[in-house]
């Protein structure tokens, strides 16, 4: 009985999430907009393919032309086309194996068992990428679909190039893609985690019994921004190619696109990076194993308090590069947060240096933490660092 419920609670869950993401589709641009855009479009092309190939010119073969069309509706008019090459090519080689093994032994089993082994492995060619597929497909339906001949082998092709012309025509004339949006919200994504992560420690370190488990999920934290910064490299690469031969965007208009800057990539995966090497630290001196030396309490809860500060920095930062039209305070709250930074590290930095009897090990442990946060505030705002040299 507890079993049928958990299935019910999970079809349940599911219903709520289509019902979710078509009220999003409908509300307004978004990725599930994009979906539905993209799949009606498939749809049409097809559509439009048999009816020129079956309804029109009658052809024996027609299913080949909506097939084909179907299939090259891609996310991109670059890939659409690309992929429309690998196809066609592959189905070619398909086809003209298959009526060459059909000419030669004039059986259609002794055919099959000659030429699927053959285009199974040039299916595999990596010239022909995930289109290889069609080459062993092609060579099936010419076997088994009717006789073979010159005659239908040549519409085989020739409805195979309709439909791969009417795809594409529909993918760049009809709302070509163009993935703009993605990374803006992807990097929007790298630049919350961040902040999330920087709060995330300076929470844990305001509390005297933080220990390895809390450090462990630090590390999570700083995992997790990892692959966040590897699905903004994936947007950025889809953003350059959803660009590439697209008549939706004129040459001359694509600088003024409203995308963030890749700068903007560098400055945060600088950060993440300054993120992943605190974390490491902090891991490092909860380790029981290890000899390394934590800081006093109090050092601690200071340094707690600066990496809040670089948390608010990053929030404000992110809001002035992502949000289309950042809030008029943003860049106040920018450099409030800044300004706090630049007190706390002087003074953490004044107190490393200034303080006796502290040991080397010690000096090291806060000095490094010191350099990383510094790293931090310099990828944040480096138009702001002579001022941190200022006062080291």
């Amino acid at each position: 009985m507890g079993h049928v419920i958990e299935k019910l609670y999970v079809m349940r869950a599911e219903a709520r999430g289509i019902v979710d993401a078509a009220v999003r589709a409908g509300r307004g641009p978004g990725r599930e907009r994009d979906l539905v855009v993209q799949s009606l479009k498939a749809a049409g092309a097809a559509t439009l393919a048999w009816a020129v190939s079956g309804w029109w010119l009658q052809d024996p073969v027609a299913l080949m032309a909506p097939w084909v069309a179907v299939v090259l509706v891609q996310a991109t008019v670059y890939r659409s086309l690309f992929k429309g090459l690998q196809q066609l090519v592959a189905i070619a080689v398909g086809t003209l194996l298959a009526a060459g093994a059909e000419g030669l032994t004039g059986n259609t089993l002794a055919s099959v068992a000659l030429v699927l082994p053959v285009v199974m492995l040039l299916s595999n060619w990596p010239r022909l990428g995930d289109q290889g597929i069609y080459g062993p497909t092609t060579a099936l339906f010419t076997l088994t679909s009717g006789p073979v001949s010159s005659l239908t082998v040549s519409h085989r092709l020739l409805q195979a190039l309709l439909g791969a012309a009417i795809g594409i025509a529909v993918n760049a004339l009809i709302l070509p893609p163009v993935h703009l949006r993605d990374v803006r919200e992807n990097l929007g994504s790298v630049a919350r985690g961040a902040e999330d992560a920087l709060a995330s420690m300076a929470e844990g370190l305001a509390e005297e019994g933080w220990s390895e488990d809390t450090a462990a999920g630090w590390q999570r934290l700083s995992d997790r921004l990892q692959q966040r910064q590897e699905s903004l490299r994936s947007a950025r690469l889809w953003s350059h190619e959803s660009l590439r031969l697209n008549p939706r965007l004129p040459w001359k208009s694509r600088k003024k696109l409203p995308i963030p800057s890749e700068s903007e990539d560098q400055r945060w995966g600088s950060i993440v990076a300054q993120i992943g090497a605190v974390s490491g630290t902090m891991t490092d001196i909860a380790d029981e194993n290890r000899t390394i030396p934590s800081p006093d309490q109090q050092a601690l809860h200071d340094y707690g308090r600066l990496l809040c500060d670089l948390a608010a920095a990053c929030r404000a930062r992110a809001d002035l590069i992502c949000l289309p039209s950042a809030p008029e305070d943003a860049r106040a709250r920018l450099d409030e947060a800044l300004d706090s930074v630049e007190q706390r590290h002087d003074a953490l930095h004044k107190r490393l240096t200034d303080e006796r009897g502290i040991s080397a090990a010690t000096t090291a442990v806060l000095g490094t933490l010191l350099v990383q946060a510094q790293n931090i505030w310099h990828d944040v705002a480096p138009e702001t660092w002579p001022r941190a040299t200022a006062g080291a």
